[in-house]
């Protein structure tokens, strides 16, 4: 039986195919030409969409769109690597009419575009919506850690720059003694370290030294924990897998009738504390509904911003974090002691009252305790301490509304982890090792918006499918 063999690749074709020929109809890569061709790139702020009448020809903004749009997709985020792409991927040479633009043509429009791309997956978010793929009803937020272009060695902290004073101080130190310790010898040149060598490098360390403490005194000034020289926008983070990494904060809305991402950001805040009032009312506009509910992890249980959002229309459900004592665990926790709104103090398990003894406007926090613990038989059940604190925050009833919807519907927060962490997962499949190329926060947001735009591209291609989703984009301009 013979092999399955194709042609020659001497052999001649008297009418040779074309390259529309050779992508066939419902080729997910006519979605991205449809969807870009349907851009107001003018309104979107893109340069040279209207070429000069004199100069070098440039190339189309909307060339070069499609080809990192069709990059994110495929996994394929370099620019060297897309030039590559231009030349021998049949794919986009049909995308980009087979034009070959050089990488740094290709990175340039990157980075002079941040905003107008931005504006693109906010445009496909907003077709989206004209299509009826959003519910507006429930949505999921949540963020994730992904790595800045920068090392951790890059960081620079008070205390790191404390010990790296001190080890220069202990160099200078012995480089002036080894310096009186030549003076001392007779014959210097004899000497293992000539006094010329040894001034010279302590002329180094003394400007070492002063760039250490020009970097404090910035840091002083700036109000800063932290900086990473290089990447000053970034921060060291905990991340889920890596340890302590630098790196920016991505957050995420999904909307729960089809998994879309409605709404998305980067932020450098190493928590989500303060996220979930401005990301939900950004869902909210982004959705165009009057009232929104949406829920969160631990992380994001704010009760001040809770309280916000009920005032907002929108229903927030986000547990509170547990309560334990982590060097004792054996001791009573928050959850034993109940609360009573109208005297305004807690009962321990003992049965005593514990009263307001403080309030904390810069912790945002009142104090209760009480005098009783002394002779309590209880006590080595609750406190090692004198006595037993218990703190209640200031808008502790808004915090504890969300986490009671949390526990009136168990459901939620699996419907959570469903939606919200899927797709992150997918977007940090496609960013393959998940770290952002380009420097500053607002260039990495746009790498962050290329991801979304490609997750939510994969998705109403599955939803739709492609015959009709090239037919609402040809019919839905945006």
């Amino acid at each position: 039986m013979a092999h399955v063999v194709g042609e020659s690749r001497y052999q001649r074709s008297l009418v040779a195919s074309s390259l529309d020929e050779i992508v066939c109809g419902d080729h997910p890569v006519r979605v991205i030409d449809a969807f870009v061709d349907g851009l107001d790139l003018n309104g979107l702020k893109f340069s040279k969409v209207e070429a000069e009448a004199t100069g070098r020809p440039p190339y189309r903004p909307a060339d070069l769109l499609k080809l990192y749009v069709y990059g994110y997709l495929n996994r394929i985020r370099s620019s060297r690597s897309l030039e590559r792409e231009a030349v021998r991927n049949i794919e986009v040479q049909w995308l980009v009419n087979r034009v070959t633009p050089s990488f740094k043509t290709i990175a340039d429009f990157r980075k002079e575009h941040v905003e107008a791309i931005i504006g693109v997956c906010r445009s496909f978010i907003r077709f989206c919506r004209g299509q009826s793929l959003y519910g507006g009803e429930l949505v999921a937020l949540d963020g994730t850690k992904i790595e800045a272009v920068a090392s951790r060695k890059k960081v620079i902290t008070p205390k790191e720059l404390e010990k790296r004073m001190a080890k220069l101080d202990a160099r200078i130190a012995d480089h002036l003694k080894a310096m009186d310790q030549a003076d001392r010898e007779e014959a210097a040149a004899e000497a293992q370290t000539r006094p010329e060598d040894v001034a010279k490098a302590l002329a180094s360390l003394r400007v070492r030294r002063e760039e250490i403490q020009a970097q404090a005194r910035d840091l002083a000034a700036a109000g800063l924990s932290q900086k990473v020289i290089g990447e000053d926008e970034a921060r060291l983070m905990k991340t889920a897998r890596h340890g302590h990494q630098v790196a920016y904060n991505a957050q995420s809305v999904v909307d729960d009738k089809h998994g879309l991402i409605a709404q998305f950001d980067l932020i450098n805040d190493c928590n989500d504390q303060a996220q979930l009032l401005p990301m939900a009312q950004a869902a909210k506009e982004a959705l165009e509904v009057e009232s929104l509910a949406v829920v969160a992890d631990t992380g994001y249980s704010n009760g001040e911003q809770g309280e916000a959002c009920a005032s907002a229309g929108i229903t927030a459900a986000v547990p509170r974090q547990k309560t334990v004592n982590a060097r004792n665990g054996d001791l009573f926790s928050r959850e034993a002691f109940s609360y009573d709104a109208a005297s305004d103090s807690w009962t321990c398990p003992a049965g005593e009252i514990l009263s307001l003894r403080c309030i904390s406007q810069t912790e945002q926090e009142k104090r209760y305790s009480t005098t009783a613990c002394g002779g309590c038989a209880l006590k080595p059940k609750c406190t090692k301490a004198q006595s037993r604190q218990i703190t209640r925050h200031l808008y502790e009833d808004a915090r504890q509304a969300m986490h009671r919807r949390t526990i009136e519907n168990p459901t939620l927060m699996k419907q959570r982890r469903q939606l919200a962490e899927h797709p992150f997962g997918t977007i940090k499949w496609m960013l393959g090792y998940p770290r952002f190329l380009l420097r500053g926060l607002q260039k990495a947001k746009a790498e962050l918006a290329l991801a979304v735009l490609g997750f939510n591209l994969k998705r109403v291609t599955a939803i739709l499918g492609i015959p009709a989703l090239l037919e609402a984009l040809k019919a839905n301009p945006l």
